[in-house]
């Protein structure tokens, strides 16, 4: 069999091992919660959310094991532009999102803080594993917070989290251990093949590692936040959809991202130069674009979930021009530099100027 195709057949195998491994791991996880008695709520916001972000986790953590770490990072990258762009523009292409006021004054400023600082901790070539170590204790401050926050607003929150019900877990232990246990297997499994499989074929296309991580990896590994937020929107739960996409992109960074500069020790997370001056400054750009289109009316309408879409074509298209038709690559970047991105800019920042005199007229009114 062709080496392309065999790592071809790895990378989706892995891809399947892994999205089954983190449904397991998350069944098997609130079960054996449930019978703890853990509250309902401590498990929404830590398990059910980690579930989704596990094959990241595992993908980057074994990326890092294998000194791969262009793949590692370039897969939290890649999946937080996947996130925002298509995770969110698909769900309202379903049924247009409605946005509670807390994601605008709370969640959205704070993914959009946590990418900035990530973006500024990897400007020197590498994440330490002192940086990582900051990311977790963020991670765990931001936990707390949330649950104290949920807590103290009920009512705001509630329709946010994922259903948590006590008579659909299992009672019997035994059982929920082996769903975790074979959920952890499978992870690590899948994350194995699709590592492997991603680097074959970095190798045998001759680009490299970071181009796989940003498209084929992190796509793959973004599947669960893809299926969970539109299967939340097609059930008319717009909170859960939005609530997904960013709780997934904080988790990525502080956790995943965190996670690996750790297991890396004092070599450091090696960061890919292209990723530095490309990529994460699209990562933060994308975050920062959302603010805009959450303040418009408070919801995320089905044009704005198209354009978000079209966006994550330009830029997927961006990553594989060089690769297929390099002679059309710096046509291609003219086109999105003088046309694609200043009317993106000019739109956005009109929504915020309309927004922001709406908000005044109204001040002023009552």
């Amino acid at each position: 069999m062709p080496t392309l195709l065999l790592s071809a057949l790895e990378v989706v195998i892995g891809i399947g091992l892994l999205f089954g491994g983190g449904e397991l791991f998350v069944q098997g996880s609130v079960a054996l919660a449930l019978i703890l008695g853990i509250p309902q709520l401590v498990i929404g916001l830590t398990i059910v959310s980690l579930g989704t972000s596990a094959p990241e986790l595992f993908v980057s953590i074994s990326s890092v094991l294998k000194n791969s770490d262009a793949l590692a990072v370039s897969n939290v990258v890649g999946s937080n532009i996947f996130n925002v762009l298509v995770v969110l523009g698909s769900s309202a292409l379903v049924l247009p999102l409605k946005v509670k006021s807390r994601l605008v004054r709370r969640d959205v400023p704070l993914l959009l803080t946590v990418s900035a600082a990530v973006w500024g901790m990897a400007s020197s070539g590498r994440v330490t594993w002192q940086s990582g170590i900051a990311l977790l204790i963020a991670l765990a401050i931001n936990t707390i917070w949330e649950i104290r926050t949920v807590r103290e607003n009920p009512i705001e929150t509630e329709a946010a989290e994922p259903d948590i019900k006590a008579e659909s877990s299992d009672n019997n232990w035994l059982r929920a251990s082996i769903r975790v246990l074979g959920g952890l297997l499978l992870l690590a499994w899948g994350s194995n093949l699709l590592v492997n499989g991603a680097k074959t074929a970095a190798a045998s296309l001759g680009i490299s590692e970071a181009i796989i991580g940003l498209t084929i990896v992190s796509i793959g590994t973004s599947m669960p936040e893809l299926i969970t937020s539109l299967v939340a929107a097609i059930r008319g739960r717009t909170d859960l959809a939005i609530g997904n996409v960013v709780g997934s992109s904080l988790l990525n960074q502080l956790l995943v991202l965190g996670s690996s500069a750790v297991a890396t020790g004092s070599r450091g997370l090696q960061v890919d130069e292209l990723l530095i001056q490309r990529d994460l400054p699209v990562m933060v750009l994308t975050t920062l674009a959302c603010m805009p289109i959450f303040w418009t009316k408070g919801k995320i309408s089905r044009f704005e979930g198209g354009v978000l879409l079209g966006l994550y074509i330009c830029y997927l298209t961006d990553q594989i021009l060089p690769i297929t038709m390099p002679t059309f690559h710096d046509e291609f970047r003219l086109f999105m530099m003088c046309l694609v991105l200043p009317i993106t800019t000019i739109v956005i920042t009109l929504k915020a100027i309309i927004y922001w005199n709406h908000k005044k007229e109204k001040r002023i009114l009552y």
